[in-house]
């Protein structure tokens, strides 16, 4: 066999050849089907002409080989490295030419055909998504390549098959002329990723068809059309349908819509095959400025889903995929942008079943074109828009059969040009049933929606209210944010006021979180590797950590509070008053599927729990609820109750109980803790006892409380910044941790100013203040006692020219021995002050390990919010105010300087911070900072704790 020269192909900027034309996707038929998914024989080359195609003819000796899994990423199961970048190309640009040094993986697999596979008839090989470009034999016959590493790509085979020892041979190179319209802001990881499967195609069968499942709400009719390229019959038993393909029916129908997936069980028959159908009677439309299905408009609730698994890379089962399905719709999450290519096909099986808008991407991404001005962009290069309208058209046929899509997306991030335009004209040509979606179109010439990224507040109001100007019509068309509230480490901040906004302003219809999960790779020595930790020479450090789950799939605690924001129910009320207000917030579902209870709580105790009787209020409607009367004989104290909405009656995506919605209603206000100062302070011996507390006489350091030793007891205003804090390095607006470091907060210094034993007191001046820098806090810390408790009263102001706000504001100790902790007050998770939605007012334990959340870059976590009191290692501390309460075995400083999870090694002391005040965390690390309102300023502020010893406080008051 002669020697093949691969640079043409690999960089002919076509879509491949060879390849049959794309056709609708279906799992399932009653034509035999053989899965060539498996273990395949393998060999890695450094670059594309390397090694001569020999090795595709039958008979070749493999057996030298290593062996790799497919689905999969060869870099992935230890035959080179995967490299993340953001946006720029890890090669030289300049298009369509790509490096000599481009890794080729040939892959082999010896199949025989199954018993009974029928002798008459043709056959399809399928690849379902391979990365970047492959060459495929069959037989030793050349079958053509393709590009497009996300869409799928069928051969003819049947005449070339045998009855065993069928030769598969694939040829895939990392680089190819098509990577430059994949530049999609993850790792870079050739292979076969998704199913091979050979397809017997009988005579008579299905060649392709398009389900149109039409709703009109004014009539409740739905109506079906079928048309397929083989003539045959469409059969739905429960609606009483068999009709020809082609032919029209309408019949009463209950339609689809992600609250609702009713769907239909159907059979499309032709002379040689029966094709399962499922099928979603809905429509879709731009109707008063506003994205409506079945004439009501939606309001989305969103996440940006890449496709990742820590250990398979894109290479996910169904479980996965079922499993990322069920944990979006129990987070109360109703629509996936599929960012940025279409999904395994699978996953839209599961959008349909369970109920999930879907925006369905296109394979494309130039955003690396930007470090250029957008020169020889790709997508104004008329050479490439026959690849740009291939990807186009092996998306929408492929899924146009899905009633969970219901816009298109012409891609992410790839500028502007004349090859969107044309794929924007072909898709409408063959699909007017849905809208189409283009972030990158500013002026909404090719689209049916107005989509931004990371817009902030402000411009997000000034568009809900018509105020945003720009084309007329972009002007006439509703938001969608397509990319907001940035989910990387400890965040994002601020979704309880985009969703305000959304609530307040129609033509605010939603946005998707950025993102879904974080693309850690599962690391023995890291934990979890991301950009950079593979040497590779460029890439983008945990910017690809970014997710709402973390890399195992755990919520983070940026899901839990996206779920509570965007409950479907809201609960409100007065607690006084004895009422508590219920709106449904659903856009087509009424509330009879839950159910709903009260619990009365002093304290964070339960007092008495029960029933609540809730009408069936339709979408949109409101009811006051009368609450009962306060359980006889509750003990004096804060009251609050607590109102839940649970599922009734256990469904497909979550078990009966599960709770959808929350809220509480204040009833009694807190009792703030006192202390009053009647034990003096006895000097002795180099020590000056108070009350229960021992102190250091020459400078007024706490040593003992209780007998319990505390350890350097001392103002704090750093954090380990998060990545939030950090920001991202293309960003103009100012980024708080550098402007923190830049300004010394890292390395404060603590200045014994005073330390004066009064009558009643012991008052010790300091001043911290940064190494370099005028600026300070003038700090006093007064300590009373009542001779069984102790009080702390921390008294700062700013002194010189702050111009920044402060991290924290409170004080930090450690702790020789503390296990666990029990508090009062927000949780049971972290809470920051604009994530502080999911934060539940009650009483919680913990080990002081599991207060720790698991950012894949560490950084400032596990703080409690508005903690009444805490308890551990042996003391208990009360605020005045509420404070956040963090407590870890390692120092902040230590935290600050970890790189991975691994990098943490516990200590023998536990180091308790209680702040006053922490700075909000926005989502800066691509989004907007947080709002003014969450600004920690450096300005005078006074907060007290109070402490005593566990063993001598009374059962009754904890």
């Amino acid at each position: 066999m002669s020697v093949t020269t691969t640079t043409e192909y690999v960089e002919d900027v076509s879509p491949g050849s060879g390849a049959l034309p794309p056709r609708a996707w279906y799992a399932s038929s009653d034509a035999p089907s053989l899965s060539l998914n498996g273990t395949w024989r393998f060999r890695l080359s450094d670059t594309a002409d390397a090694e001569d195609d020999s090795f595709a003819a039958p008979g070749y000796d493999a057996g030298g080989w290593p062996e790799v899994s497919v689905p999969g990423h060869w870099v992935l199961q230890g035959h080179g490295s995967p490299i993340y970048t953001n946006h720029l190309y890890p090669f030289p640009v300049d298009p369509p030419r790509v490096p000599t040094e481009n890794p080729t993986g040939d892959h082999l697999r010896v199949f025989d055909l199954p018993d009974g596979w029928p002798a008459d008839g043709g056959a399809v090989l399928r690849f379902d998504g391979v990365e970047s470009c492959a060459r495929v034999w069959l037989n030793g016959t050349d079958l053509g390549e393709f590009k497009g590493s996300r869409l799928p790509h069928e051969f003819a085979v049947g005449h070339l098959l045998e009855p065993a020892g069928n030769v598969l041979a694939v040829r895939v190179h990392q680089w190819s002329a098509g990577s430059y319209l994949e530049d999609q802001d993850q790792w870079w990881l050739p292979g076969i990723f998704r199913d091979v499967t050979l397809l017997h195609r009988p005579a008579g069968c299905v060649l392709d068809f398009f389900v149109h499942a039409s709703y009109d709400h004014t009539t409740g009719a739905g109506t079906l059309r079928v048309d397929s390229d083989t003539d045959g019959r469409v059969s739905v038993p429960e609606l009483g349908i068999d009709v020809p393909t082609g032919e029209p029916v309408t019949v009463p129908v209950q339609p689809w819509s992600a609250e609702t997936p009713r769907l239909y069980e159907g059979v499309l028959a032709t002379e040689g095959e029966r094709v399962p159908l499922r099928i979603g009677f809905r429509t879709v439309e731009l109707s008063d400025g506003l994205i409506k299905v079945n004439g009501t408009a939606v309001l989305f609730k969103g996440v940006n889903r890449h496709e990742w698994h820590p250990e398979r890379g894109r290479a996910l089962d169904l479980a996965t995929m079922r499993e990322d399905v069920l944990l979006m719709k129990r987070h109360n999450i109703n629509a996936v942008r599929t960012s940025h290519y279409p999904p395994h096909p699978a996953f839209l099986d599961l959008c349909d079943e369970f109920g999930l808008w879907v925006i369905d991407e296109c394979d494309l991404e130039t955003h690396g074109f930007t470090e250029q001005g957008w020169r020889d962009n790709p997508v104004d290069d008329d050479r490439w828009t026959p690849a740009l309208l291939d990807r186009a058209a092996r998306m929408v046929e492929r899924d146009k059969n899905h009633p969970s899509v219901v816009m298109w997306s012409l891609g992410n991030e790839a500028g502007t040009g004349r090859g969107l335009t044309a794929m924007a004209e072909w898709i409408r040509d063959r699909d007017a049933s849905r809208l189409l979606h283009y972030e990158g179109d500013a002026d909404c010439r090719d689209t049916d929606v107005y989509s931004r990224m990371y817009a902030s507040h402000a411009e997000v109001e000034r568009i809900g209210r018509g105020l945003d100007g720009g084309p007329r019509r972009r002007r006439e068309l509703p938001l969608i944010l397509c990319e907001y509230a940035h989910a990387m480490g400890n965040g994002p901040g601020g979704l309880a006021d985009y969703q305000r906004l959304f609530r307040s302003y129609d033509r605010l219809q939603g946005g998707f979180v950025w993102e879904w999960i974080d693309h850690g790779i599962a690391h023995p020595g890291l934990g979890y590797a991301y950009g950079g930790d593979f040497g590779e020479e460029l890439h983008d450090g945990n910017f690809v950590c970014d997710g709402l789950l973390f890399p195992d799939r755990r919520p983070s605690p940026g899901l839990i509070e996206y779920k509570k924001v965007i409950e479907p129910v809201t609960l409100t009320g007065d607690g006084r008053a004895g009422t508590v207000r219920i709106t449904n917030g659903y856009d087509f579902a009424d509330l009879s599927e839950l159910a709903f209870s009260w619990s009365y709580e002093v304290e964070g105790e339960p007092v008495q729990e029960g029933t609540l009787s809730v009408p069936a209020l339709a979408p949109g409607e409101s009811a006051e609820v009368k609450l009962p009367a306060v359980p006889a004989g509750a003990p004096a104290g804060e009251a609050l109750w607590t109102v839940r909405a649970r599922l009734a009656a256990g469904t497909a995506w979550a078990p009966a109980g599960h709770v959808v919605a929350w809220g509480q209603v204040p009833v009694t206000e807190r009792r703030v803790p006192s202390v009053a100062a009647t034990a003096r302070p006895v000097p002795g011996d180099g020590m000056i006892t108070l009350g229960p507390a021992t102190f250091d006489a020459r400078t007024g350091a706490v040593r003992t409380i209780g007998g319990v030793p505390v350890t350097e007891l001392r103002l704090d205003v750093w954090r380990a910044t998060t990545d939030n804090d950090d920001g991202a390095a293309w960003q103009s607006d100012p980024r708080y941790g550098p402007l923190w470091r830049k300004l010394g907060l890292h390395r404060m210094r603590h200045r014994l100013d005073a330390v004066a034993a009064g009558e009643d007191a012991l008052t010790v001046r300091t001043r911290v203040a940064p190494a370099a820098r005028e600026t300070g806090l003038a700090t006093v810390y007064r300590w009373t006692s009542d001779g069984d408790r102790l009080r702390l009263t921390v008294s700062t102001a700013p002194d010189g020219d702050w111009t920044v706000p402060l991290p924290r504001l409170g004080i930090r100790f450690g702790l020789r021995a503390a296990d666990r902790v029990r508090w009062y007050g927000g949780g049971p998770g972290e809470a920051y002050p604009d994530t502080r939605a999911a934060a539940l007012t009650g009483r919680w334990e913990a080990a002081v390990d599991d207060l720790q959340t698991p950012y894949v870059r560490p950084q400032e976590n596990g703080a409690r919010i508005d903690v009444r009191w805490a308890e551990l290692g042996g003391l208990r501390i009360e605020g005045d105010p509420a404070f956040f309460l963090t407590a870890r075995r390692w120092t902040t400083e230590q935290l600050d300087a970890a790189a991975h999870r691994t990098d943490l090694v516990p200590g023998d002391t536990v180091w308790v911070n209680l702040d006053h005040g922490q700075h909000g965390i926005g989502s800066q690390s691509c989004g907007p900072a947080p709002l003014p309102r969450y600004h920690l300023r450096a300005q005078p502020a006074k907060f007290s704790f109070v402490f005593s010893a566990i063993d001598s406080v009374s059962p009754t008051t904890l």
